[in-house]
């Protein structure tokens, strides 16, 4: 029943999207700017009829004015919604949007700005979130981050490999309601001409473990962490810094390109913490084109925090962003390595029609990866498997749906995603 359930709400999803993707292309009369047609061989601006003038282009010259049209065009957005599936929070009511553009329109160089949306309604409560990636001043600066809110129910495991892997999910066992405020704001500035960029970082976390079940209640991490019946909070706020070289060609969907980040954060009493500790993150990532839009990219991450760590603080394996199968939190240590190799392709077709439209903006991939975790950098205590296949619909130029369907193979269990943007 539950396969059957996840096969509608995919279909669902990809009838949505294709059917906005072929409205966006497909809909309407076409206008032709002037400077446009006067750029396509054969074809003079002077005493033209420029719809007539369109009509009479050739396939390719048709589909090269469509690209500059597009091009052309600064604002950009896209919204989908309707029932959907969280593999944390099963079926819901879900809208994503995307919206990118150029914060100067008139440099048409500059990537564009991607700000993507999300939300989630459920009969436990509400979840929003956006990372942004917004470009200045020639990309001279950049503005980067996290932003989320969720009140909803949420699953606790415990803490290390041992007890996360027998750790039974259900209601009397790993239940309760989580209130949750992240705000991670990250500003890098380019050093000279170069790809290196450098800046400082702020992150403003609050968690709520609320109407905690009584399998929460008395686990050994929990209760030294100084929860209790009635649940536990912890507000972390720390100040960071951020060095990275970024050569992709569009780092929202990147075709080719290296991308390498060091990130250093305290977290501190005198910056409003409750306890003080430190974060230290290294993301590494790299894309090769291997046809036309056939990539292939890979990554490796490693998340470690030391000192006083709130539980709630610590590194989780899982997520919709890296190893794509394990529930969000269900592994969580103050260690968490991962490597990923991802096999991206979206198909090509010279059709004119309906049907060539629809295929243009369809891909898929899969992936393969491993996590690793434990109490130390070097002392891992648990290895964590991981393999899936996906769908893709392209919504907006180099912008896409991404509907992922990945495998645990140490619990045993498939789970499915369905998200805006690349998973890395």
């Amino acid at each position: 029943m539950n396969v059957m359930r996840r096969l509608s709400t995919l279909c669902a999803a990809v009838s949505l999207a294709a059917a906005a993707a072929v409205g966006q292309e497909a809909g309407g009369t076409v206008a032709v700017a002037d400077s446009v047609v006067a750029d396509v061989p054969g074809v003079r601006a002077e005493g033209y009829d420029f719809t007539a003038a369109y009509d009479t282009l050739s396939f390719k010259e048709r589909r090269r004015e469509r690209k500059e049209r597009r091009r052309a065009r600064n604002f950009q957005f896209s919204i989908l919604g309707g029932p959907s599936y969280s593999p944390d929070f099963g079926f819901l009511l879900g809208g994503s949007a995307l919206m990118t553009f150029r914060t100067d329109k008139n440099d048409m160089e500059l990537k564009r700005s991607v700000m993507p949306f999300s939300i989630a309604l459920t009969m436990g409560g509400a979840a929003v979130g956006s990372r942004p990636q917004i470009f200045f001043a020639g990309d001279r600066f950049r503005i980067f981050g996290t932003f989320s809110y969720k009140y909803n129910k949420d699953n606790y495991y415990g803490v290390g490999y041992d007890t996360n892997h027998h750790a039974v999910r259900g209601e009397e066992t790993t239940l309760f309601t989580a209130s949750y405020l992240q705000l991670n704001p990250q500003f890098l500035f380019r050093i000279g001409e170069s790809d290196f960029f450098i800046g400082p970082a702020i992150d403003f976390t609050m968690d709520k473990m609320l109407k905690p079940s009584a399998g929460v209640a008395r686990d050994a991490a929990y209760v030294a962490a100084g929860g209790g019946a009635d649940g536990y909070s912890n507000i972390s706020s720390g100040l960071g810094i951020i060095a990275n070289y970024d050569s992709r060609d569009l780092p929202a969907n990147a075709y080719k390109g290296v991308y390498l980040e060091v990130r250093g954060t305290v977290y501190n009493k005198w910056v409003g913490s409750e306890t003080n500790f430190y974060r230290a993150e290294i993301d590494y990532r790299q894309y090769v084109s291997v046809g036309k839009r056939k990539v292939l990219a890979w990554t490796a991450q490693s998340k470690n925090v030391f000192g006083d760590v709130p539980m709630t603080r610590m590194p989780l394996t899982g997520s919709p962003y890296d190893l794509r199968g394990y529930y969000m939190g269900q592994y969580r240590d103050k260690t968490s390595h991962v490597i990923i190799a991802e096999y991206r392709q979206m198909f090509n077709s010279d059709r004119e029609d309906l049907w060539g439209r629809i295929v243009r903006r369809l891909g898929w991939n899969v992936w393969a990866g491993c996590g690793f975790m434990g109490d130390s950098p070097v002392h891992l205590d648990g290895v964590l498997p991981n393999a899936g296949i996906g769908l893709r619909i392209e919504i907006q130029p180099r912008m896409n749906i991404r509907l992922d369907f990945g495998r645990n193979f140490v619990d045993k269990q498939n789970l499915f995603y369905f998200n805006m943007t690349e998973a890395f």
